[in-house]
């Protein structure tokens, strides 16, 4: 069963009125460039197979109805409330699909809203940090959007799903990760610059070159919306305004000797994670342009210690991860997500990937650590309607 399937068939148990489509959107994996989205920097996600799929049927009534097969509750509000139900907070889950209904409701002021059964299902790995969160809104974005006729694109698109978790959720990320799943392309990564929201479409060749991307999802939870993620946002802020610049954005390595002359010692390092993490993605991009796939690993592990050691959001479980599958023989790898938790990805010739995958296992077991969740991922296309 997909999660197609499931939303359906979930979407039948809720209700006798015929599904109008289903709708589906994927996580994303960020091959690097982490925290500068939201420093109007540059990324280099790519949109991967595992999707969240959104059924829908239509309402004779002005209400919102959701249900999720990771959820035992369903939540409803009237539109006329909507507005007064996203204030007040509270939602939990459910504040990623109604927060979007939200959104678009703001961004589109001519759709045509009406009252609606949403189910959602999902198979993207929850806490991992692939953004199972912009899967959610990707998919609802894109059914509410046919459904209310509303007429956005797919970078509006994203848009609505960041406003939705600024706003609606409360999390302060970037728009990264709503535009890896809205604009995926098979086989390719989408180079985002943040700041103008142009985007390119870079062949990886992975599977050409005999390589994979392997995830270790360590199960260590995370969550964007508490204290750590606030505040190295708050310390890249602080970086950018002793500059008098509106972003880190403006910054370039030539700025990192006059950097440490005027910031105290963690708002260098973590300004200067950003500057070198933006070099990063413009040299990964250039080098698989040049070069292919098998020139960007040692970016890979430079990232990684740049995470670890100026902008400190790693963990334990993700440092040995890494350092257990660059000795494996992957040719880079590096923590992905927000951090404090969630996944590592290992770039690593195929064949490898089952050697790898013991070693990692045995590392953990051997450090004491949980039994980590370990898969390989596919550049896969983004968000559309599948039914």
């Amino acid at each position: 069963m997909t999660a197609v399937d499931d939303a359906r068939t979930l979407l039948s148990s809720l209700t006798d009125a015929p599904a109008v489509g289903v709708w589906s959107a994927p996580g994303r994996a960020n091959l690097i460039g982490e925290h500068t989205d939201y420093n109007e920097g540059f990324v280099f996600p790519f949109a991967i197979a595992q999707r969240t799929a959104a059924a829908v049927a239509i309402r004779s009534d002005d209400v919102i109805r959701v249900t999720s097969t990771f959820s035992s509750d369903s939540v409803e509000v009237s539109l006329s409330e909507l507005d007064a139900r996203i204030a007040a907070g509270g939602l939990d889950w459910a504040g990623y699909p109604l927060g979007v209904a939200w959104a678009l409701l703001r961004e589109a002021p001519d759709a045509d809203p009406r009252g609606v059964d949403i189910a959602l299902a999902s198979d993207v790995p929850v806490g991992a940090g692939l953004s199972s969160s912009a899967a959610i809104e990707g998919a609802v974005a894109s059914a509410l959007n046919d459904v209310w006729n509303a007429g956005l694109d797919k970078v509006a698109l994203a848009r609505v799903g960041r406003i939705a978790e600024n706003d609606a959720v409360g999390a302060p990320t970037g728009i990264m990760d709503q535009m890896a799943s809205m604009l995926g392309v098979a086989d390719a990564a989408t180079f985002l610059d943040c700041r103008t929201l142009e985007t390119r479409s870079v062949a990886l060749g992975f599977a050409e070159a005999g390589l994979s991307i392997l995830v270790v999802d360590t199960l260590v939870e995370h969550a964007h919306s508490t204290g750590g993620y606030r505040e190295r946002r708050e310390a890249c802020e602080r970086g950018a305004a002793a500059f008098g610049v509106p972003s880190l954005r403006d910054l370039t390595v030539d700025d990192l000797p006059r950097a440490e002359e005027i910031l105290d010692e963690v708002t260098f390092r973590r300004v200067r994670h950003i500057i070198t993490e933006n070099q990063r993605v413009l040299d990964t991009v250039a080098a698989l342009d040049a070069d292919g796939p098998s020139a960007i690993g040692d970016l890979l592990v430079a990232s990684h210690v740049s995470m670890r050691d100026d902008f400190e959001i790693s963990v334990p479980e993700l440092d040995l991860a890494v350092e257990t599958a660059l000795a494996s023989g992957a040719l880079g790898a590096r923590m992905t997500g927000g951090g404090f938790g969630g996944a590592a990805i290992a770039l690593i010739s195929t064949d490898l990937v089952p050697a790898a995958t013991e070693a990692v296992l045995s590392a953990f077991a051997a450090s004491g650590f949980r039994r980590p969740n370990i898969f390989t991922v596919t550049p896969s296309e983004g968000a559309r309607r599948d039914v």
